[in-house]
């Protein structure tokens, strides 16, 4: 499928255009289809791609991230699973995680880090493609260093939201698989932002994100309150993630929690949901018999 010595620089937004052509003008006589550039295939700093006609076509027809049956006639269908979730409540914010890595029914990890720490008072999460999150934002993490850097203060959340929300737009039909959710404490309180692929931007309350959403939502819309306390908001998040692990084989493994406040994150704990269940079961026992 893939040609052995195409590649191209790393500004893969030039596929398709005009730029791409005139880098790449040396054509086989007659059958139209690219001779080898002078790059070698691996360079730092290189993109390979399909070693076909219209390269960018390939990939938008083969490589779209898609949700439900929609990408039946795909070479590649991206085989996704998770369950992350953030809410904003009067103590900070909680954002609670699955760290279960699959790929259709086979579990290829138990140990994934869900949670980016892009620096002491922001986080991410990762739903959709693993490769795809993490290598974006700790591109935003460098981002706003940078910004740090050179405005002498850290980042808003709403600010650090937005160069996410841009980059993903930049590269919007080009087979990203990404649903994260931004969030942090800056200099207007606590805040939560909902950022995906396609580069839709939203600000709230409450997110989940991931194919065990639907049962993460179901405690959240029943639990949730904005005056919750500490110990109300941890057992809430701990309690969602743990009833979209029971119900959706595609989430489970380790419950990686943390809490957010004006002081910066601090990590909670990191339960294994089996020992969760049985937890929960002993409590359901004793409510049942009282």
């Amino acid at each position: 499928m893939f040609g052995s010595s195409l590649a191209i620089g790393n500004d893969i937004l030039d596929i398709g255009s005009s730029k791409f052509d005139r880098r790449n003008d040396k054509r086989a006589i007659g059958s139209g289809a690219m001779m080898p550039p002078s790059l070698t295939l691996g360079d730092p700093g290189q993109f390979e791609i399909p070693n076909v006609a219209d390269p960018a076509h390939f990939c938008r027809n083969n490589f779209a991230s898609a949700c439900g049956n929609s990408d039946q006639g795909q070479s590649v269908k991206f085989a996704k699973g998770t369950t992350t979730l953030a809410f904003k409540f009067d103590g900070g914010i909680i954002v609670s995680v699955d760290s279960r890595s699959t790929m259709g029914a086979y579990i290829a990890s138990g140990t994934v880090k869900k949670v980016i720490e892009i620096n002491p008072f922001l986080l991410g999460t990762m739903a959709g493609g693993a490769a795809d999150c993490s290598f974006w934002e700790r591109n935003l993490g460098m981002q706003c260093r940078m910004y740090e850097l050179r405005n002498k203060k850290r980042i808003t959340v709403a600010a650090a939201s937005k160069l996410l929300a841009n980059t993903m737009s930049s590269y919007r039909g080009y087979g990203l698989s990404m649903g994260t959710m931004i969030t942090g404490w800056d200099e207007t309180g606590p805040q939560l932002y909902y950022v995906d692929d396609d580069g839709t931007r939203l600000h709230g309350r409450y997110f989940s994100v991931g194919s065990g959403s639907t049962y993460a939502y179901g405690v959240l819309d029943t639990y949730y309150r904005p005056d919750l306390t500490v110990e109300e908001a941890i057992d809430l998040g701990k309690r969602a993630i743990y009833h979209a692990c029971h119900r959706d084989a595609m989430s489970g493994s380790i419950n990686n929690l943390y809490h957010v406040t004006k002081d910066g994150w601090v990590k909670i704990h990191a339960i294994d949901v089996n020992d969760m269940h049985y937890e929960f079961l002993e409590e359901k026992k004793n409510a049942m018999s009282s």
